[in-house]
């Protein structure tokens, strides 16, 4: 496959933002010795998490990646993106439930899977260098 352009399809800010959410929600589960987590009331597992920190990389790779309002997806713009979302995480979560969690280490691994050039071929590699 050459051509990899769906026909009027479109990136949505909200699109980025949902899988930003889910994978820092599921890596931190994850980190917690969770391999199923609870996500806007459904049990996500790695697969789930495993696509949208997919999409995140090809769209930071990929020179045409535009969200639909003309914004290039950038690595400037998924960082400015990461703490809007923790903060939108903490506020469903709750404070005591956020600061038990493992975020910080969840958006560090967010980071290198989606900004490193190389694709990398399951989240939970570089992951497990952060279990106890």
């Amino acid at each position: 496959i050459t051509d990899t352009a769906v026909p009027g399809g479109t990136i949505s800010e909200a699109g980025l933002r949902l899988n930003v959410d889910v994978s820092l929600q599921y890596i931190n589960a994850w980190l917690m010795g969770n391999g199923a987590a609870a996500i806007y009331n459904l049990m996500e597992d790695a697969a789930t998490a495993e696509i949208s920190r997919a999409q995140i990389w090809q769209w930071l790779h990929h020179p045409d990646a535009r969200l639909d309002d003309g914004r290039a997806i950038t690595p400037e713009l998924y960082r400015s993106m990461v703490p809007e979302e923790l903060d939108k995480i903490k506020s469903l979560l709750g404070e005591s439930q956020y600061n038990e969690g493992r975020f910080p280490e969840a958006v560090e691994i967010l980071n290198d899977l989606v900004l490193r050039d190389e694709f990398v071929d399951f989240l939970t590699l570089p992951a497990y260098a952060h279990l106890d």
